[in-house]
């Protein structure tokens, strides 16, 4: 099968996908993982429903079946969701993060714990929406974290976030006054932002983590660094040991498990 027609056929599956009318969620609604390495159940989270009714409408229609882990890294996370691993990995693994996104939906109460379920999405130089992909997921192992990382940790996110911020208002106002029909020389256009951001900095504040949140990475563990830029939309309620299990195991240069792992089933179970 050629190039192009490998990357069609995963998307017009997609676009079949998306067209399909999502079911609402229940409270905690919970869906269970087969892999080949044992079973995962996860619950999706209310308050974030996008990402809820996103993922439901995936394993309603089979979506995930036959797909792999494809980004396994110890002590951080187990990564799947990309449909191109369907047919098996390959050395040059193609991820298509950016095949549909969903609008990030980061809410404080849900963080990076040890379990959590979150999704992947492209890095901040492209996408300082931080919008989520529409199919990759991923499941954080994590590791225990001292007083001094979790500072550490605080410190990074608020740098990411006002490097994200900063961007994205660049863009805003480059474009409105693009559609505006009054463009602006980047002079401009970065003064106006740095105004903005000022204003933003005086009335958000820092990110800080809670003491709820500093004493789960201090005891159970995750990975804090990615709170605050990535949406967190539900955790892992049985088979935890998979999920240490799956990040145990050996990987090539890219993160690549060395025997292919993958997605037998998922099914709802309410």
């Amino acid at each position: 099968m050629n190039t192009v027609l490998k990357r069609i056929l995963p998307l017009a599956f997609l676009f079949m996908v998306i067209s399909c009318n999502a079911p609402g969620g229940n409270d905690n609604t919970k869906v269970l993982i087969r892999t080949t390495a044992g079973d995962i159940t996860i619950k999706l989270y209310d308050g974030t429903p996008l990402h809820r009714d996103n993922f439901i409408r995936l394993v309603n229609t089979g979506y995930y079946e036959g797909i792999s882990f494809h980004r396994v890294i110890k002590d951080f996370m187990i990564q799947a969701g990309d449909p191109l691993t369907r047919s098996g990995l390959t050395k040059i693994q193609i991820d298509l993060l950016s095949t549909y996104t969903i609008p990030a939906e980061i809410r404080k109460e849900y963080y990076h714990k040890k379990g959590a379920l979150a999704a992947a999405r492209e890095g901040n130089d492209v996408n300082p929406g931080m919008r989520s992909s529409g199919t990759q997921f991923y499941i954080v192992q994590g590791k225990k974290y001292t007083d001094q990382e979790i500072i550490a940790a605080a410190d990074r996110i608020n740098s990411n976030l006002k490097q994200i911020i900063f961007s994205r208002l660049i863009k805003e106002i480059a474009d409105s006054a693009m559609k505006a029909g009054t463009p602006l020389q980047d002079s401009e256009v970065q003064e106006k932002a740095s105004l903005k951001m000022f204003d933003y900095l005086t009335t958000q504040g820092d990110f800080k983590f809670t003491e709820e949140q500093v004493g789960v990475y201090k005891t159970a563990g995750g990975v804090p660094r990615l709170d605050g830029t990535y949406t967190v939309f539900g955790e892992v309620t049985e088979g935890l040991e998979v999920v240490d299990k799956i990040a145990s195991v050996a990987t090539d240069a890219s993160d690549k498990p060395v025997n292919d792992i993958k997605i037998l089933k998922m099914k709802l179970v309410r």
